[in-house]
């Protein structure tokens, strides 16, 4: 006979206790603990649906490190190029990963579009919020038929795996994991003990069966995924959908990837019928203008391994109301106070006494500090209302002592700056070493100080 008990679980963490207590002793949050009932199975209540592994478990006996065998999984590949470079190649099999981000961002669009075009393995799409008659709207509105793609409205983790024995698919998409529920734990579904336990039984299928599996995750008002933070320890990939509902441009990126890097970052427009790529995201992010405007600089980025261009956007202003503002969009608020003060305390700017705002254009965070150069010539430029020329952009880190700090990647950046049209660009000095000016048909201005920079600009 099965054994049911009472456990109480922080709703933040996960932590469990045998009874209430008011603060959680792991995470320090208050008030964060709820009782649910946990059913404990026997060993012959849990059914081995998914017999036949591919890559059956390994003896539990310790071995040498050198004795273990390696298996070559070539990945799966993804048609598009963005979603491959944020996975680090293509799917890999028995990954487990975890998308998450805003309701209605383009989750579900993303993940159905991935079902439909890949035309040559066969998927099971299972949906715990919409039917099938919504999924078969928006699959029409995307415009990508399939004849391998399999929906399935269910909730309950035990009838899935049925449906998985039936189909035998060579990929599995879950939406969403907080909607999905188990019968060996007498909880309502998106509780900590439910999306714990439901993950943890997709990851031993994974694993078992040597099957890719997604999984999208709903998140918080904080901007956190919800559920417990072991789920994201579980996955082997953690997939982050930013953007803002005011901008059409969708940034897919990487927060934690076993099998590749988290550097990387992926674009994506949505339109009408679908998430389209942005190949060349440095064309969108400028803008094109007639006449030069104070307090605009383009400044040379990395996001990865990809160079792009990005307009930095800045106002000056006397403040109106005594306390001086500080807003950022896109950009740490910290860094740019740190800026400030370089430039106040080594420049002798008297920017103490007035209103300051900061903008990336594109709706895009940047954390490059490689864009601290263009951000505080933008800064300048709105100041003293001097345009800054249309053929310039800059790449410089700026240090507490006013110094240019050089970037990584150079070369990549001059590259994407050339390829753009650009005439000119403004680095550090220690970034001329070993890299051969003549070979580029744009003109490489350097500086080691501030002031040097200030005069090739304005003069």
């Amino acid at each position: 006979m099965a054994k049911t008990k009472v456990t109480f679980f922080c709703q933040n963490c996960g932590a469990p206790s045998a009874k209430w207590i008011g603060k959680c002793p792991s995470c320090d949050e208050w008030n964060t603990y709820v009782e649910e009932v946990v059913h404990k199975e026997t060993k012959n209540d849990r059914l081995q649906l998914f017999s036949g592994n591919k890559n059956p478990k390994a003896s539990n006996k310790s071995i040498l490190l050198q004795d273990v065998g390696l298996q070559d999984f070539p990945r799966i590949a993804v048609p598009g190029k963005e979603l491959t470079r944020v996975l680090g190649g293509g799917i890999v099999p028995g990954s487990l990963v975890l998308f998450g981000g805003e309701p209605g961002i383009g989750k579900s669009t993303l993940m159905l579009q991935l079902a439909l075009r890949l035309k040559n393995l066969k998927i099971l799409y299972v949906s715990g919020e919409e039917s099938e008659q919504q999924i078969k709207m928006r699959a029409e509105r995307i415009g990508v038929t399939t004849d391998n793609c399999f929906i399935l409205q269910e909730t309950n983790t035990q009838n899935i795996f049925q449906q998985i024995v039936e189909i035998e698919p060579q990929l599995v998409i879950l939406d969403s994991i907080q909607t999905l529920h188990t019968s060996y734990i007498e909880s309502s579904p998106g509780s900590v003990s439910q999306v714990r336990e439901c993950a943890a039984e997709f990851l031993r299928f994974a694993k078992e069966t040597n099957t890719p599996v997604f999984m999208i995750g709903h998140i918080t008002k904080e901007g956190s995924l919800a559920g417990p933070k072991v789920l994201e320890h579980m996955v082997d990939t953690v997939l982050q959908f930013e953007g803002d509902r005011n901008h059409v441009y969708r940034l897919l990126r990487a927060t934690k990837n076993r099998f590749g890097s988290t550097n990387e970052m992926g674009i994506y427009e949505m339109n009408g019928d679908g998430l389209r790529e942005v190949l060349n995201p440095s064309e969108i992010l400028i803008t094109n203008r007639d006449t030069p405007t104070s307090g605009v600089a383009i400044s040379a980025t990395m996001e990865g391994n990809r160079p792009m261009l990005i307009e930095t956007q800045a106002l000056v202003s006397s403040a109106a109301y005594g306390t001086p503002q500080r807003s950022s969009t896109g950009f740490d608020l910290r860094r740019l106070s740190m800026l400030l003060a370089v430039l106040e305390k080594r420049c002798g700017f008297k920017l103490g006494v007035k209103d300051v705002f900061i903008n990336i254009a594109g709706g895009i965070r940047v954390e490059d500090p490689g864009i601290d150069l263009a951000l505080v010539c933008a800064i300048l430029s709105s100041n003293e209302d001097i345009p800054i020329p249309q053929d310039v952009c800059f790449a410089g880190e700026v240090g507490l002592t006013g110094e240019i700090r050089p970037v990584n990647r150079i070369e990549q950046r001059i590259s994407e700056a050339e390829k753009l049209g650009f005439s000119k660009i403004i680095l550090s000095s220690y970034n001329l070493k070993g890299i051969n000016v003549n070979s580029y048909k744009i003109k490489i201005l350097s500086a080691s100080k501030m002031e040097e920079v200030f005069s090739l600009i304005f003069g």
